[in-house]
């Protein structure tokens, strides 16, 4: 399996679709299904009855899964989209923005 572009906890940007230009963290990637779950983005509208455990019901927002095609790494410089690729850098293997040339992690 290749290594992972994004990973949770990165700051993407949306490039399509209803959200598109928003930003937001990850908090999930799904690598099988080739989804992931970005905070604040791809908000779904559930409503749900009351039960036992909630018994006020009511109507409950949360993230949706969208593909990870859709969202795009954030430059650590500018927050603008950006590709990644891998460079080895004191025998480590890191990313780094192929925009600004800053390394994402390490």
């Amino acid at each position: 399996m290749a290594a992972a572009k994004i990973k949770k906890g990165d700051s993407v940007v949306v490039r399509s679709g209803k959200d598109k230009g928003r930003t937001g963290t990850v908090l999930q990637v799904m690598p099988k299904e080739g989804k992931i779950l970005v905070e604040g983005v791809n908000v779904a509208t559930r409503h749900r009855k009351p039960t036992q455990v909630n018994p006020q019901g009511g109507i409950e927002r949360r993230e949706a899964s969208m593909n990870i095609s859709k969202v795009s790494l954030a430059d650590p410089k500018d927050g603008k989209p950006t590709r990644v690729r891998f460079e080895e850098k004191d025998g480590k293997k890191v990313r780094v923005a192929v925009k600004s040339g800053e390394t994402i992690d390490g």
